[in-house]
């Protein structure tokens, strides 16, 4: 591999969307959209590795709730999580575009240009957000 495949690789790289795998399927008719209030458990490893830096199910941890689709979160998260089902579990493979970017996230230990994967198995799916979280612009 000589420094094209490599310039190659990247700029595939770049151009890639976030990819969703369906592990289990949810119930019910009310489908996570833009600006519903989710709640999900979350686990976010590193691609490359596997390495975990984020779970809502350790000690101390709790479920993470956020508004959909409004770029609460990073951009494959945001798009990759609308249209899941209560119960469902889905795996999020992210390219570097869409996740931290080229500065990445140092308080987590990614790096930059990291490709990251989340399994999320969706909770809860509210139309609104909860009153407090509208009052702190949420």
């Amino acid at each position: 591999m000589g420094c094209g495949a490599s310039t190659l690789e990247a700029q595939n790289n770049a151009t890639l969307k976030t990819r969703t795998e369906i592990l289990k399927s949810g119930e019910g008719s009310v489908v996570a959209a833009s600006g519903n209030y989710v709640t999900v458990h979350a686990t976010g490893m590193l691609a490359t590795s596997g390495k975990q830096f984020w779970c809502t199910k350790d000690s101390g941890q709790q479920p993470f709730s956020y508004t959909a689709g409004v770029g609460a979160v990073i951009h494959g998260w945001d798009q990759g999580c609308l249209g899941m089902r209560i119960g469902e579990v889905r795996i999020l493979h992210i390219p570097p575009a869409e996740a931290y970017g080229r500065k990445g996230f140092p308080a987590w230990e990614i790096p930059p240009d990291a490709p990251l994967r989340f399994q999320l198995e969706c909770l809860s799916i509210q139309d609104n957000p909860p009153a407090a979280e509208i009052a702190a612009g949420l």
